[in-house]
């Protein structure tokens, strides 16, 4: 974000009211320097509030009074031109320049100026509309007062909702602290010894050009865990303070440049104000300051009020300096929709993760009778063709989406089918008796994919098995479905709850067919002859990469008897066992708790947390007990239960149970989203606590729970 033009209206101290930022066609001055007083403070504090979201700017109204118009009985107007950089504040194509406005009245009102309403408008400029400030990422402006004074020991370095108007609130005499250096310096260490990436180049830059200022080497500091407390606090307070704004700058730089496309943080762009920085950088080191920012911040678009003699010090060169307003890629050419050859069928894999058995037997069906075949995955590249047949496999929102485009784009041409459409159709008895067609899913290689059993005798009122499949049978040999490949991704339902499961397991060992039991198996079911033939079996993840076995634990009953099954298996902690569990459906956090710490417990076991569905006409989710009078004590144990794998599938239910938190408790559990973003996605956090604020308020989408 940088800024081309500003004007305001009705503002008090404020006598010019447009305000050229611009150093030529196509270019920006980087080092804009204002008068010191209280017309650059106006100017300076426009800027800020052009660089809010709605958001921040109603917080701003509510916590700040702006008495800032003239005349109390006409509003503020702020209008701006913004300058957005590719690829976080807008897409490639997209013009890189808005005219945008907000008005502010007496009261503390706000809103935004409507597109209409601008009062100075350039035809080569686009007008838009304030966003709605829930994203942090790229969209970077930061102030800094007459005040400096950082946080000590109390940085949690999280982003909440309102981080946008925290990056400059000493413009507007609000409490808020800048970053703890120490502290700061020291999460960068730390994150730089384990990975290369952003922190250490970040680091590597800040060593080496903060140490001049500071008068001692900051990374020989780094590697003593006292050496830094010591010299810093020995270092004087003027020097410190200068170094705390560095350091401030460069960690909200960090945070907003988590999408850049460079890997150097550093070359964020962004909008930094300062004003009267002389009243806590000495006049004698402000040259020396100024040169420090403009060596570390290339990007920077800085905007400076300084008294005359701190003006007249100013370098020459820097006020020289222009960054350029980046121009749009120009939009590709529409690819014609491709029309297959006459005769040809397309199949469309509207959403598997697998390739799609019942599109591989319909294509070996049509193809045995003389038709073209081609496959669409998804709907991103469809071809015009005379028949289309879809699948889908799941019955949720996207799915439905995506069939809706089919129909709009074959009409009669379509006919859809599979488990997210209707539970009740089948393929004809003739085609489903038929192998796939492994040519359709090239990337199959030597795998092979089928069922040898299909149906479970139990009837769980969360599985769509049931009513799909009934009771278990043979619907294959292994040679059928193999076809002379020796790695087999098998979807049966419930394995060894068939008679033949033995025989079959037995002949798979002896065959040495690698084998991925997709679908999981039951413990419950385990039996010594069957785990002494799944431990000769290679039993292994979908890509074959590695040794696998899956279960399902989808409550926490009767765990002592999986416990006592899953030690037939003789598992050490160098095997990969990884349990399914349902959530969302009818279970507790205590009972959710249970089985996480159970899991945890067995050598080799990890977790994969997957959300209940309801089916058509299924039952709803039952969560009225999920919360009870120790749900704070189990939050605690949950957050403390880490596997040593998988542990993203783990922030999915965290991510669920902060939702049910907020909606059903009436606020926020402050440790669970903290843990939730303490690793991933912490540009994020600030719109996840606004979602969950929302909810609380009551103005938040049920549906998102």
């Amino acid at each position: 974000m940088h800024f081309e033009r500003l004007f305001v209206e009705n503002a008090r101290h404020v006598r010019q009211r447009e305000h050229d930022f611009t150093a030529g066609p196509g270019r920006l001055r980087r080092w804009n320097v204002l008068t010191a007083g209280q017309p650059g403070s106006a100017v300076l504090r426009a800027l800020a509030m052009a660089g809010l979201g709605c958001q921040q700017l109603e917080e701003l109204a509510r916590r700040s009074p702006l008495e800032l118009g003239r005349r109390r009985d006409q509003p503020v107007r702020v209008e701006f031109v913004r300058v957005r950089h590719a690829p976080q504040e807008r897409g490639p194509t997209s013009p890189a320049r808005r005219h945008i406005g907000w008005w502010l009245e007496p009261g503390n009102r706000c809103g935004a100026v409507c597109r209409a309403s601008l009062r100075y408008r350039d035809p080569s400029i686009p007008a838009g509309s304030p966003e709605s400030g829930r994203c942090n990422t790229g969209r970077l402006v930061l102030g800094y007062g007459h005040r400096v004074r950082p946080r000590a020991g109390t940085d949690s370095f999280h982003i909440y909702p309102d981080q946008r108007l925290r990056r400059c609130a000493s413009l507007f005499e609000l409490k808020a602290d800048l970053t703890d250096p120490v502290a700061f310096l020291r999460r960068l260490h730390y994150k730089a010894r384990y990975r290369a990436g952003r922190a250490r180049t970040l680091l590597g830059r800040l060593s080496a050009d903060l140490s001049a200022w500071l008068g001692w080497d900051l990374a020989r500091s780094l590697e003593s865990a006292t050496a830094l407390e010591t010299r810093w606090q020995a270092t004087p307070a003027p020097v410190r303070a200068g170094a705390v704004v560095v350091l401030d700058i460069a960690r909200h730089v960090y945070d907003a440049a988590s999408r850049l496309e460079n890997r150097d943080p550093l070359q964020q762009p962004g909008v930094v104000v300062f004003n009267q920085p002389g009243a806590w950088c000495d006049s004698s080191r402000q040259r020396e300051f100024f040169e420090l920012l403009d060596a570390l911040f290339p990007r920077i678009q800085f905007f400076i009020a300084l008294s005359a003699p701190g003006r007249r010090r100013f370098p020459a060169r820097l006020s020289a300096q222009s960054l350029p307003i980046p121009e749009p890629q120009p939009r590709p050419q529409p690819v014609p929709q491709m029309r297959l050859p006459r005769g040809t069928l397309l199949l469309v894999d509207v959403d598997g993760t697998l390739p799609n058995l019942a599109l591989m037997k319909l294509s070996r069906h049509w193809k045995e009778r003389g038709r073209k075949v081609a496959l669409a995955r998804g709907i991103k590249e469809l071809a015009q063709a005379e028949a289309v047949l879809a699948s889908s496999v799941f019955g949720v929102a996207p799915s439905l989406r995506r069939i809706e485009v089919l129909r709009r784009r074959y009409g009669e041409r379509l006919q859809v089918g599979g488990s997210g459409v209707d539970l009740r159709l089948r393929l004809p008895p003739e085609i489903e008796s038929l192998p796939p067609d492994y040519a359709l899913y090239p990337e199959l290689g030597e795998r092979a994919l089928g069922f040898l059993t299909r149906g479970c005798p139990l009837r769980c009122p969360f599985c769509v098995v049931p009513l799909k499949e009934g009771p278990p049978r043979l619907v294959s040999d292994l040679d059928t479905v193999l076809q002379g490949r020796r790695q087999l991704i098998l979807l049966d339902d419930n394995l060894l709850a068939h008679p033949a499961a033995l025989t079959l397991l037995e002949e798979m060992a002896r065959r040495d067919v690698a084998v991925n039991f997709n679908q999981t198996l039951d413990l419950r079911w385990l039996t010594p002859e069957s785990a002494g033939l799944l431990r000769r079996i290679r039993c292994s993840n979908p890509a074959f990469t590695r040794r696998n076995y899956y279960f399902s634990l989808n409550d926490a009953r009767r765990l002592e008897l999986v416990r006592e099954r899953y030690a037939l298996l003789q598992t050490t902690c160098r095997d990969n066992a990884e349990f399914v569990c349902m959530y969302g459906f009818n279970t507790s956090l205590a009972e959710d708790v249970a089985r996480f710490r159970f899991l945890r417990s067995l050598p080799g076991a990890y977790v994969f947390v997957q959300r209940y569905r309801p089916l058509p006409g299924g039952p709803a989710p039952d969560l009225g007990r999920l919360f009870d009078d120790r749900a704070e004590a189990l939050i605690e144990e949950l957050l403390g239960i880490v596997f040593p794998q998988n542990m993203k599938s783990m922030e999915t239910y965290y991510r669920w149970l902060a939702l049910q938190y907020a909606a059903q408790r009436g606020r926020i559990h402050y440790r669970l989203v903290e843990t939730l973003f303490r690793f991933n996605g912490r540009p994020r956090m600030g719109g996840f606590l606004q979602r969950l604020q929302e909810l609380i308020n009551g103005d938040g989408p049920s549906a998102a729970l």
